[in-house]
């Protein structure tokens, strides 16, 4: 943990967690980093103490994609402990300033002294907010000249595609995947449409293997595909969304140049969220989805197959990238393997359950869905799981058409004591249901390990 104030503006983000085996250096010391590095970082001598202004360095090597491999040049963040006037300093520095207010008025109610918050706030408020990614680690120059080897040896990799009743964008998905210049792959179908199209597939100039499963479940289909290949690389893909002729060899290039154990490529919806301006660069990721990611065998070999308590519900990719942080596998954000994912309203996850964590399909329905709580609470604990929730419920008011809309996500607030009661009971409903989950434990499949090459 850097700084206390990021468990309220991101009490999900991977790295408040510790790996438990960490073979890269997440948090870099200032003291040992080169001179050109130094100057992609501005440093703040305003901090209660030098090892909390490296704490601040630290985050801001972090988001400009700093990726460093070697241990001598890891921070020790353990011992620092920021003050409270620290804390809100850091909030000013690289978030919104509404942030701030929101965090003084959670550590109000929540019976902090209100003379140092206040102080701290107080302190802080002058201060502007940094434009964080003006300049940020230039891995592109080098990665572009980069010759591969791991491209050379050409690794068989399996690209698979769970499908439901999108046979129209399906259709355009593989012409993609016709297009790649990487020649050693195949595709893996895992068809659920009714009416079952088997004749769709057979004019595709493709290695498709094809797998028709009768019930409708995301996950069982990614597991199914995973234990089906005995391929080394494993890319999921969806169904609806589009790619460059150049996809799976960027991610290979990715897995290669970095050193790393997944490649998580950018995806960029045509409905839904801004694009956030860190989905330019390399970086360490902070998730990982299923829709566009490139995962060696040995990651599943590690920890498992897909939970399938997120069956029918959302977040199984995030916890499976959770798990892989924690045991302390490589994950890369990738933003030249980029697809366009399209979030069609018809078939696929839509159809089996959500379209969004915490907007539910009905107005009785659990608020969040429960899966998402039971992340929250197995990983990050009661408090974080809070945080989560004061964050979320109020702007889940709001359509998700207008996602992108800060001033109108605003609205939720007034919503959200307008509809109290029933908004209490939406989550009540959804805590009870992730506390049964919880009580349940994991559904995780090991993967066989005779599915291992020679």
């Amino acid at each position: 943990m850097l700084f206390k104030s990021l468990q309220y503006v991101s009490p999900t983000w991977y790295f408040n967690l510790t790996p438990k085996v960490s073979p890269a250096s997440y948090f870099l010391d200032w003291d040992k980093l080169s001179e050109v590095e130094k100057d992609l970082i501005q440093w703040d001598k305003s901090y209660s103490s030098r090892d909390v202004s490296k704490l601040d360095a630290a985050w801001q090597a972090w988001q400009k994609g700093f990726i460093e491999v070697d241990a001598e040049k890891r921070l020790d963040t353990g011992g620092i402990r920021p003050t409270v006037t620290d804390n809100y300093r850091f909030l000013r520095k690289y978030f919104h300033p509404i942030w701030s207010y929101y965090v003084l008025l959670l550590r109000l109610l929540s019976l902090h002294n209100p003379f140092r918050e206040i102080g701290g706030f107080l302190r802080s408020r002058r201060l502007q907010r940094v434009a964080l990614y003006e300049a940020v680690f230039p891995h592109e120059t080098a990665f572009a000249d980069f010759e591969s080897s791991l491209l050379h040896q050409a690794p068989r990799v399996a690209v698979i595609i769970p499908t439901l009743n999108r046979y129209d964008y399906l259709k355009d998905a593989l012409h993609d995947l016709e297009q790649q210049d990487y020649p050693n792959f195949e595709v893996i179908v895992v068809d659920q449409s009714e009416p079952y199209r088997p004749e769709f597939y057979d004019d595709f100039q493709l290695d498709i293997h094809l797998i028709r499963q009768e019930e409708k479940a995301l996950w069982l289909a990614r597991n199914t595909t995973v234990k089906s290949t005995t391929a080394e690389y494993l890319l999921l893909y969806d169904d609806d969304s589009r790619v460059e002729k150049d996809w799976v060899s960027q991610h290979i290039k990715c897995l290669d140049y970095f050193r790393a154990d997944i490649s998580s490529g950018v995806s960029i919806s045509k409905v839904g969220a801004k694009v956030p301006e860190n989905y330019r660069f390399f970086r360490w990721a902070d998730q990982l989805d299923t829709g566009n990611v490139l995962i060696k065998r040995e990651v599943f070999r590690r920890i498992g197959l897909f939970d399938r308590q997120f069956e029918k519900q959302r977040m199984g990719d995030g916890e499976f990238g959770v798990r892989a942080f924690i045991v302390g596998f490589k994950n890369i954000s990738n933003p030249i393997a980029l697809r366009l994912h399209l979030k069609v309203g018809e078939g696929g996850l839509r159809q089996m359950g959500h379209w969004d964590e915490f907007r539910p399909k009905s107005i009785l329905a659990p608020r969040p869905v429960p899966s998402v709580l039971y992340l929250c609470r197995k990983y990050y604990g009661l408090e974080a799981t809070i945080n989560l929730l004061i964050m979320n419920i109020s702007p889940s008011l709001i359509p998700y058409r207008y996602k992108r809309n800060r001033k109108t996500l605003l609205l939720g607030i007034p919503l959200a004591f307008l509809l109290f009661p029933l908004v209490t009971y939406q989550v009540f409903c959804s805590w009870v249901v992730s506390g049964t989950m919880l009580h349940q434990g994991a559904k995780i499949e090991i993967l066989p390990m005779d599915n291992k090459n020679d």
